[in-house]
């Protein structure tokens, strides 16, 4: 039996190699979206030709998004804890879960290659800055980490139940869930999310997912990117 949070085969790492986004499996087609959009006409084709392409961009134009809900993919994502909890706001995906009630193997932490400015005039926002020194903030993070993890270990040991225990572990613990979505909530992850206004370490797993669709849906790609989006 393989562990969950090994990362699957067709997957990008992301945050300096501490993430990864898998593409599990997927159901459906770009055929399948064009079908489903002339269903009412009891017809049915195997392949995509310029006709079905340009059916696909006036779905998308025109926000005519169910068709687009039959192309359906689901992801191995491994991240930090605090982005996890921006992830799950997104309640039209179905999320499963490692419990950290039932396991305690495999912990791991995640430490920033770089620290980023806080902006001062928005509270969402922040920013790299080259010449900000960071090496002895990143070691007190992972110091951190080690000391949160002993006391961890400590309460296990102690008899403390895995449920409570787990309490004292920080907002950067990595977690390793499974996330099934249909298409057209994706575009719409994937516009909140690759977006000037998203935290940077999400922006990266959004981009990771583009790159593992784009081959699946290489004209919805297409079609974005003549809109000067980068896929």
């Amino acid at each position: 039996m393989e562990h969950l949070n090994i990362p699957p085969e067709n997957h990008v790492k992301v945050l300096g190699g501490q993430g990864w986004v898998g593409l599990i499996d997927h159901l459906g087609s770009e055929s399948t979206i064009v079908n489903a959009a002339r269903v009412s006409f009891g017809k049915l084709k195997k392949d995509m030709d310029e006709r079905d392409v340009k059916l696909l961009g006036y779905l998308i134009d025109n926000r005519h998004t169910s068709p687009l809900e039959h192309l359906v993919f689901t992801f191995s994502v491994h991240c930090p804890l605090f982005i996890r909890g921006q992830w799950h706001r997104h309640r039209t995906w179905s999320y499963n879960e490692i419990s950290r009630r039932y396991t305690e193997i495999d912990l791991e932490f995640y430490t920033p290659v770089a620290l980023r400015r806080q902006s001062e005039n928005n509270r969402q926002a922040s920013y790299s800055d080259p010449s900000f020194e960071d090496g002895a903030l990143r070691e007190a993070i992972s110091d951190h980490n080690r000391k949160s993890l002993e006391l961890y270990e400590n309460l296990l040991a102690s008899g403390v139940c895995r449920e409570q225990a787990r309490g004292v572990l920080p907002q950067n613990m990595m977690v390793t869930f499974w996330g099934t979505v249909d298409l057209a909530n994706l575009l719409h992850f994937l516009e909140l999310r690759d977006s000037d206004h998203a935290q940077a370490e999400i922006q990266e797993y959004a981009q990771a997912i583009k790159k593992l669709i784009k081959p699946i849906v290489p004209n919805v790609a297409a079609y974005f990117e003549s809109k000067g989006q980068v896929w």
